[in-house]
């Protein structure tokens, strides 16, 4: 891969996430943060007007408007549709201010700690998610691949190199310094390997990386209507990254009976109950735990 010569940090995109807004503040205040010799480091809080009024959105969620023919179709007219294209320009289209390597940076309602958020398997962003782990036993990597990259809605789609980095649990609209602090870290660790890796210096890693890959997401015990009957069960809540055998309870419903995971092998629940989710009728991700060599 060519050298990184522009990596943007992007916080904001949803605006009651405050953790990533407040750091892109923070680093337009403190620049002298997030600069390294090799490259251009820039920010951007992706949605202003859905910062501005403490909302996820405006109209509509902006992690999902950059598909490839949404991008072009020039009839999408939305706030976030708009500004969806403008950020491709300013991230992609323009040769003078192309990013090279994108960091996106959000938080869950969902206890899912330090998560590294994958859209690929380029073999940059593999390794520094394995150094990030390497370093920080906290750190967790979920990936949700797309067979293409005309398949992904997220502002990731704009660049090949770059992920999203997901905090969590924390409530929406609301800062927790401690989340704060280990995404800023995050952050400094992603800008030093990304410097080295300039230098020619890759900082070693361990060979093998542990991966969750996305299976498929689970809605909630719903009525024919479409309302909610049930809950997330007592013993799963908050057991993200935690293995669900079949039989396991998953839900509890509002008569007091019980929903149990009925698949045929174990999974990994993530993002569960996660608040933002109820719209678009996710109770949780499941996934598959494995390790891969890099």
């Amino acid at each position: 891969m060519n050298q990184i010569n522009r990596v943007a940090i992007v916080g904001g995109t949803h605006g009651n996430e405050f953790t990533g807004a407040y750091l892109i503040k923070k680093f337009a205040q403190f620049p002298d943060l997030i600069t390294r010799p090799s490259f251009e480091t820039v920010t951007l809080l992706a949605n202003p007007n859905a910062f501005a009024a403490g909302r996820r959105y405006v109209e509509k969620d902006l992690n999902r408007c950059f598909l490839k023919q949404d991008l072009q179709d020039p009839t999408l007219s939305s706030h976030e549709e708009l500004q969806a294209k403008s950020i491709q320009h300013t991230l992609a289209l323009s040769k003078r201010k192309q990013a090279d390597f994108i960091l996106d940076l959000h938080s869950s309602t969902a206890n899912m700690g330090l998560t590294i958020i994958l859209v690929n398997s380029h073999p940059l962003n593999l390794k520094l998610a394995a150094y990030l782990s390497q370093i920080n036993p906290l750190v967790r990597v979920y990936r949700c691949s797309f067979k293409s990259i005309e398949e992904n809605p997220f502002v990731n789609s704009l660049c090949e190199s770059g992920f999203a980095i997901e905090v969590g649990p924390i409530a929406q609209g609301l800062l927790k310094a401690m989340l704060f602090q280990q995404t800023e870290e995050l952050v400094y660790a992603v800008l030093d390997y990304l410097e080295q890796f300039n230098q020619g210096r890759i900082p070693l890693t361990n060979e093998t990386l542990i991966l969750y890959d996305h299976l498929s997401v689970v809605d909630y015990p719903k009525q024919p209507d479409g309302t909610i009957f049930g809950m997330i069960h007592p013993e799963l809540q908050d057991k993200d990254y935690q293995a669900l055998n079949p039989g396991y309870p998953m839900f509890l419903t509002f008569d007091d009976k019980i929903i149990v995971y009925e698949g045929a092998s174990t999974v990994w629940p993530i993002f569960i109950n996660e608040a933002a989710y109820y719209e678009k009728g996710i109770a949780m991700c499941f996934t598959q735990r494995q390790q891969i060599n890099i």
